[in-house]
């Protein structure tokens, strides 16, 4: 069992613990700390401000009734099991796509476990210029949005290298028939 999580991709399972932590930790601060809808600016282009959104991101569904709390757990459930599977399968040479998977992971379950337990993701980081407003978003955002980062660097980084071992695999197989 322990080489299973040396050997592959799980080896970063660490990274989801980290963001997950972080992102509740940061949550009950906030509810802790603030009242619904405040906001405290922190610099002339961030405030602390405390929302709940009932919906997935940028608020998408927000006013649907109930029926997307369900809905968008159930996509982030099945997304986080076909990641720990992949993580799973990942060989030890793997470095960024299970780091970036780690990341996704960890953030997925953050804002599941607010769906879950709450009803709603907490948001709180607000970025803004003049009046136009990012919407809001948290740490498990955050962690996704590396993830994905990563995913698309790793892409470009290594897509050609992917493709040329296909390749070449693909050719040894044919000169050996």
């Amino acid at each position: 069992m322990l080489n299973l999580f040396r050997e592959t991709g799980l080896r970063f399972l660490w990274i989801s613990a980290v963001a997950f932590i972080l992102d509740q930790w940061s949550k009950y601060a906030v509810i802790d700390s603030m009242s619904l809808y405040q906001s405290i600016q922190v610099m002339p282009f961030f405030n602390l401000t405390y929302v709940h959104n009932y919906g997935a991101a940028f608020s998408f569904l927000d006013s649907a009734g109930g029926w997307q709390r369900w809905f968008f757990t159930a996509i982030a459930v099945v997304v986080s099991i076909v990641i720990l599977w992949w993580l799973k399968q990942s060989p030890r040479s793997q470095k960024m796509l299970p780091v970036a998977f780690s990341f996704i992971l960890g953030g997925a379950l953050g804002n599941v476990y607010d769906r879950i337990v709450h009803g709603y993701v907490i948001d709180f980081l607000d970025f803004y210029v003049n009046n136009y407003h990012w919407p809001a978003f948290n740490i498990a955002d955050s962690a996704i949005f590396i993830g994905a980062a990563l995913l698309i660097i790793d892409m470009f980084k290594n897509g050609d290298k992917d493709e040329a071992s296909d390749s070449d695999a693909a050719s040894a197989s044919e000169t050996t028939k």
